[in-house]
This record gives C-alpha cells, structure tokens and sequence, in this order.
C-alpha cells in the first residue's frame, strides 16, 4: 500500500477481506488522521469507504481482457455519527461490479456503477455510508 496509496498507508487503512462478494477496510483513529472535534477526519474516512468499493472493481478489472479502465465519477456521503476508534467500510456490491464488468466487456461501451460502503465502529453502530459512482470501460485496441 505504501507504493500505491501512500496517504492511505499513513492515515493506516486495511484491507481487512476481500472476497468475491465483499471488501471492508479498516481505518483507526490516530493522531494524523484526527480533525479539531476529536474523531477521524471525513476526507480519510472517504479514503477508506472508496477503497472498500475500488478494491472489489479493481479484482474484477485485474488481467481482464480487453483492459479495462476505472475511474471514481461520483461520490456522495452522508455522516450519521462521529468516527473514532477503528472504522470498518464494508462493500457488499461485488456481483453489481462484476455484472458491469461483464456489460462493459461484452458492449464495449462504458458502463457506471454505484457501489455503496457503510462504515461503523467497533460496536457495529454505523458512522457514514458512502457512495461511489465508478466508470468502468473497456479499452478498444487491447
């Protein structure tokens, strides 16, 4: 993580699974992702809920032939309560991703999905909910 994402590295996000159907991804509180109210920062807590929903697009796009390319077009969120201790973002929509793969492979033309992450602490109690719109599109030529 620390070549790819190194701001993810430092804020201290995980993948905590990864499976065909799910990511979640963990963030802790910590001093250098804390903001002036004493809970975690909203632009880290994002970092963690759009890896939670990448890591599922990227699993599907890996080696697909033709390549495909990804890009976030879309973000929304709402906060319903503040985020301390370890966050967990957790994104159920790995058949949503991979039925748009499939569409983008098969048309050739780019496809959007919407992946939603839903963040709670360690009591389970939910802190955010996330939602990203990824453009996924198969590239002509590969």
């Amino acid at each position: 993580m620390l070549a790819k994402l190194p701001m993810a590295y430092l804020a201290g996000l995980r993948i905590a699974t990864l499976t065909s159907e799910l990511a979640s991804v963990t963030i802790p509180y910590k001093y250098i992702n804390k903001n002036p109210f004493n809970s975690i920062y909203f632009a880290c807590l994002s970092m963690a809920a759009e890896l939670s929903t990448g890591a599922l697009c990227m699993m599907y796009v890996y080696r697909a032939h033709p390549a495909i390319s990804m890009l976030v077009v879309h973000m929304e969120a709402d906060f319903t309560k503040k985020a301390v201790g370890t966050i967990t973002f957790t994104c159920q929509d790995g058949q949503l991703i991979q039925q748009a793969v499939e569409t983008t492979k098969a048309a050739g033309q780019g496809v959007t999905v919407t992946a939603t992450s839903i963040g709670t602490d360690e009591r389970g109690e939910q802190v955010a909910i996330f939602r990203y719109t990824w453009s996924l599109k198969a590239k002509t030529g590969s």
